[in-house]
């Protein structure tokens, strides 16, 4: 008995002493790393890049080898490549650079000339983008792509699926003509498409695109409307014209099932710029997928002769998934109920006035924008960073006199304004609702204006002695 108990003493003696001297090994390791591969990392591409700021916007340019002196370079890689890439400040103004999809984001540089770095492999193949996430400095251009791989999208699919209307797709002016009777024919098509850079939407339409056509009528003509239902369609689809006198707008005559075709006839009894868009329940749903529109209804003798015009709708579009999440998107019925919109955008997508469908205007043109808000829910603060409207017809008023030297125009949800300015500087002008924070949820479009440099308007790098206090 003794003797066994001596035994297992000694054995506990020699199991403390045992760990005693192993303590010092296990102390001396080093602490488990929270992110093991960004460590391990070998970088097997590295690239560089400067951010710019220019007369174009923000964005990064590229710095050595093939991307050198390029703005928002595309970066090319295999699949399963490691990728470091420095980002230097080049302008003094604070920015970052992430690729969200392999969880990279890097630290935010301050002061001119400061650097700093992100490392991540490529474990996925397609094509993806780079961008800055302080406030507003993708949508002044802070973006570019990330090919790994054998590209697996590029923008011409894209385009090929893209519902967003091209601003510049306006009816010609009627002239200084008398009334007459003018017919269109429109139709609704429920079509996925493209809402975002890797995101698609079940979008119900007017003839295939967001908005619907611009319709262009003047004052006392007749009207005649065939408006069909596509047989591919789900539901029963309407209009109603505030342009028209009359009950629903024409709504109580141009209820369509699917496949089927109703036509309305109306006078156009009073000018003005007016929206259109679906009266069927829920009517609020029909609007937000996507149906709505403008029609102008011009005075007698037309409208002033301008050197371009353009059709811009703004509205909100209510997702399952938050903004920017990827894949097909279904729409939320309890988000519009709520009025808690995952995006915000200009003729229907992210971007559409941007990447697809920017404005374009030559220094000395003169410009007429015809802007309406589909909504369904919020008003619009619309605003031209870097120009002042010339005139401002309010409320779709066109008979009014128009508000001269205007910074914003407010526009409700169902209305609609115009606006004239004259382009005098060239440069790259960002179009807003003055609601910022719906930019970073895909409101913005892009007013792109070549010609000849305008120092006595507007230069940088003033000397001192010619700065005026």
């Amino acid at each position: 008995m003794l003797r066994r108990f001596w035994l297992t003493a000694v054995v506990k003696y020699l199991f403390a002493v045992a760990l005693l001297l192993a303590a010092p090994l296990v102390l001396a390791r080093p602490a488990p790393n929270p992110n093991p591969q960004a460590i391990s990392y070998q970088p097997d591409f590295t690239f560089t890049l400067r951010t710019h700021i220019g007369a174009a916007g923000m964005g990064y340019q590229g710095v050595g080898g093939d991307i050198d002196g390029k703005i928002n370079p595309t970066l090319r890689i295999p699949l399963g490549a490691v990728v470091q890439i420095t980002l230097i400040n080049g302008d003094g103004a604070e920015h970052d650079i992430t690729v969200p999809q392999f969880d990279a984001l890097s630290d935010h540089v301050l002061a001119k000339g400061a650097s700093t770095i992100i490392v991540f492999r490529a474990d996925k193949a397609g094509t993806f983008d780079y961008f800055c996430t302080l406030p507003g400095h993708r949508q002044a251009g802070m973006a570019g792509k990330l090919i790994v791989g054998k590209p697996v999208a590029t923008e011409v699919p894209e385009l090929r699926n893209d519902i967003s209307r091209d601003p510049a797709d306006v009816p010609p002016p009627v002239g200084n003509r008398a009334p007459t009777t003018v017919h269109y024919t429109i139709e609704s098509f429920e079509v996925k498409a493209r809402l975002a850079d890797g995101t698609t939407y079940n979008y119900w339409t007017f003839n295939g695109k967001v908005p619907g056509p611009m319709l262009r009528v003047r004052v006392g003509d007749t009207v005649v409307v065939r408006f069909r239902n596509a047989a591919s369609s789900r539901m029963i689809h309407s209009i109603d014209f505030h342009a028209v006198t009359g009950p629903g707008g024409g709504a109580a005559v141009l209820q369509v099932p699917p496949g089927g075709e109703k036509t309305l006839t109306f006078k156009a009894l009073d000018p003005g710029l007016y929206v259109y868009h679906c009266a069927t329940p829920m009517v609020a749903q029909h609007i937000a997928n996507g149906m709505f529109g403008l029609i102008l209804v011009v005075p007698a003798g037309g409208l002033p002769k301008v050197d371009h015009e353009y059709y811009v709708m703004q509205s909100e579009i209510y997702t399952v998934g938050a903004f920017g999440q990827q894949g097909y998107q279904e729409f939320d019925v309890r988000k519009l109920l709520d009025e808690q919109p995952e995006y915000f955008v200009f003729n229907g997508a992210v971007d559409a006035l941007n990447k697809y469908h920017p404005l374009h205007s030559k220094t000395g043109d003169t410009v007429r924008i015809f802007f309406g808000d589909g909504g369904p829910n919020f008003t619009s603060s619309f605003h031209v960073i870097g120009e002042i409207f010339d005139r401002a017809y309010l409320l779709g008023s066109l008979l009014s006199p128009p508000l001269k030297d205007v910074q914003t125009i407010t526009v409700p949800p169902g209305g609609a304004g115009m606006v004239e300015f004259t382009t005098e500087v060239p440069g790259k002008y960002i179009l807003v609702d003055h609601a910022l924070s719906r930019a970073e949820r895909g409101l913005s479009g892009s007013l792109i204006v070549t010609g000849a440099e305008r120092p006595d308007i507007y230069h940088g790098d003033t000397p001192a002695a010619e700065v005026v206090h």
